[in-house]
């Protein structure tokens, strides 16, 4: 194929990207969301915590839902880290790229986290098939948990699962959001197997914020006060946070 240019190619990789955000802004107009929204909404008022959880980039998805500005203030990420920090680990552990794909950080990071009977948990993965994924899901549906999954449906149907289950992450969870990115995440083939452009992070991004918003919106046109974060960095933010936050105490306490 003909090389493309840095202009080109930067110009192909923007038209990936809001193809891509335009199908899922159809999607949410379309209510496809909606399932996710309600799910979400009925933890906050029940007095739950909505639980993220997410490996290596889709940590990122995590960090969308739990602990930042204009997001929701009952929100927790679970992440790899803690089965160091708080667990028996050693710290090098955190280097060797197996660690999410080893089943047995499931109970361990459980272990740790302040679970209630309401809690909803949401699950990122783009591949939806690694051990550490896969058997949060179970773990988490034994338990009687609702679970809302994020994943590349494209992709996850194209692999083979690596837990021992021989399920996928889209096979466990109750919501199953599509991100709509391709097989190997990468969009764009600059030269022969030479492909670049992932685009996962972005819209997991715009499905994370899409469903805040829905729940807020969902509240406040309810008549009720949803409990969100300001930024920190503005004057009375930490005020603010700190009042509704310790409402929740160690239950949204993230490492």
């Amino acid at each position: 194929m003909p090389a493309s240019t840095p202009h080109t190619a930067q110009a192909d990789l923007a038209k990936e990207i809001n193809s891509r955000l335009t199908r899922l802004q159809e999607l949410v107009a379309a209510g496809g969301l909606q399932g996710a929204i309600d799910l979400l909404t009925e933890c906050v008022r029940s007095n739950g915590v909505i639980q993220a959880f997410g490996t290596g980039h889709s940590e990122g998805f995590s960090m969308e839902i739990a602990g930042r500005a204009g997001g929701l203030i009952p929100t927790r990420r679970i992440t790899l880290r803690e089965v160091v920090l708080v667990g028996g680990r050693d710290r090098e552990d955190l280097f060797k790229p197996e660690l999410e794909r080893d089943p047995t950080v499931v109970e361990e990071l459980l272990a740790h986290t302040e679970i209630h009977p309401q809690d909803v948990f949401i699950i990122a993965s783009n591949s939806g098939v690694n051990s550490s994924i896969v058997g949060m899901a179970l773990a988490l549906k034994e338990r009687g948990h609702q679970v809302i999954a994020v994943t590349s449906l494209e992709h996850t149907r194209a692999v083979e699962p690596k837990h021992a289950s021989g399920k996928r992450l889209s096979e466990i969870a109750d919501v199953v959001i599509d991100n709509l990115a391709p097989f190997g995440d990468a969009t764009l083939e600059l030269a022969e197997g030479i492909k670049v452009g992932a685009v996962s992070s972005l819209t997991a991004t715009y499905i994370g914020q899409a469903l805040t918003v829905g729940v807020v919106s969902k509240m406040v046109e309810a008549g009720e006060v949803p409990p969100v974060f300001l930024s920190a960095n503005i004057p009375g933010g930490d005020e603010h946070n700190r009042v509704l936050q310790d409402l929740y105490g160690s239950r949204i306490k993230s490492f």
